[in-house]
């Protein structure tokens, strides 16, 4: 894109470039398919870039102590502008408070939220200054020897109530647990251009905020089904109930997907489609503290959590290449 065309867009949708992040007002529409050129990169970077983004799916099929220098390796960036991923802010976050912050969808790998919230490639740090962001991810990753170390490492922690309430009681203010709420069954729903949610049973993270009076605060990652091609089996079908079988028994979904090859993109390997993710992080919903909380309270907050998300996505989904027609659909 020339410089002329970048300007206009920039005016027409009120966004404002830091190194390769766009921040936008909660008022101001946000352009989320930027046109990248791909005969522009030099041969070099592409290289690098596809290795950036077949280093994090080997990463997660191999192998807190939060540590600053994990998140800001140079790789991530490459991962970044693979796609390209973008990390979008609609509303202030002020480190004065605890938050829970509830990813969607799932998704194959969960691309956006990693990389929004686990490294720095989009400048988190800098967009929500004073925010300790932690991501919980199934538990069983971490009995694995060494790779518990890795993971953590970069901060993540067990999606377990113990281990998320120890985060949330911190005397220090300031700590944002991502959670994926649709989890393994929500990456059985995962189909390129289809929007739904495992959301209606999903509770836990509403009773986790009002345990510790931490707002909820909805975020949409925009493209995250489309990084593979997937197979989708109906719910009545023997194969899908072999699917939630499996994952029943072992907590990981077995899905059927694919990517493109190493060399060319006319193959089929695991390599991400390079498809645009945005990620838009929604306002925070003000959640009381009650250690115990009522079946009605939680019933509450988790509908105007939901409301919230549907917003959001309502929102931007446009300016994000999502059809008009497109809405949320929950199970």
């Amino acid at each position: 894109m020339d410089s002329g065309r970048r300007n206009t867009c920039e005016r027409m949708w009120g966004l404002q470039e830091d190194g390769g992040t766009r921040m936008a007002d909660s008022t101001a529409p946000v352009h989320c398919r930027p046109m990248i050129s791909r005969k522009a990169k030099t041969l070099q970077k592409e290289w690098l870039e596809k290795l950036g983004a077949l280093q994090f799916v080997l990463t997660l099929y191999s192998g807190g102590r939060r540590f600053v220098w994990p998140t800001t390796w140079a790789i991530w960036k490459y991962q970044r502008d693979y796609f390209p991923i973008k990390l979008v802010k609609t509303a202030e976050l002020p480190p004065s408070q605890n938050y829970v912050l509830g990813s969607h969808p799932h998704g194959i790998m969960c691309t956006g939220a990693f990389s929004n919230f686990l490294t720095e490639s989009n400048n988190f740090s800098r967009l929500f200054p004073g925010l300790q962001p932690w991501t919980a991810m199934m538990a069983i990753f971490f009995y694995v020897p060494l790779f518990r170390e890795y993971i953590m490492a970069g901060g993540l922690r067990p999606a377990s109530r113990h281990s998320l309430d120890f985060v949330l009681s911190q005397p220090q203010r300031g700590q944002a647990v991502v959670i994926v709420p649709g989890g393994a069954q929500e990456a059985l729903y995962t189909a390129r251009r289809r929007h739904r949610l495992e959301l209606l049973n999903r509770k836990g993270f509403v009773r986790l905020a009002l345990r510790h009076g931490a707002s909820l605060v909805p975020v949409y990652s925009f493209g995250e089904n489309d990084t593979f091609r997937c197979k989708a089996f109906s719910k009545r079908s023997w194969q899908y109930l072999c699917q939630v079988t499996c994952k029943r028994v072992t907590s990981i979904a077995p899905c059927i997907f694919w990517g493109r090859g190493l060399f060319s993109h006319k193959s089929c390997g695991l390599l991400p489609l390079p498809v645009p993710i945005t990620t838009v992080v929604g306002g925070p919903i003000p959640v009381p503290q009650c250690s115990s909380p009522s079946e009605e309270q939680v019933d509450h907050y988790h509908r105007l959590y939901m409301d919230a998300l549907e917003r959001l996505f309502e929102e931007h989904k446009e300016s994000c290449g999502v059809p008009a027609s497109t809405h949320l659909t929950f199970y």
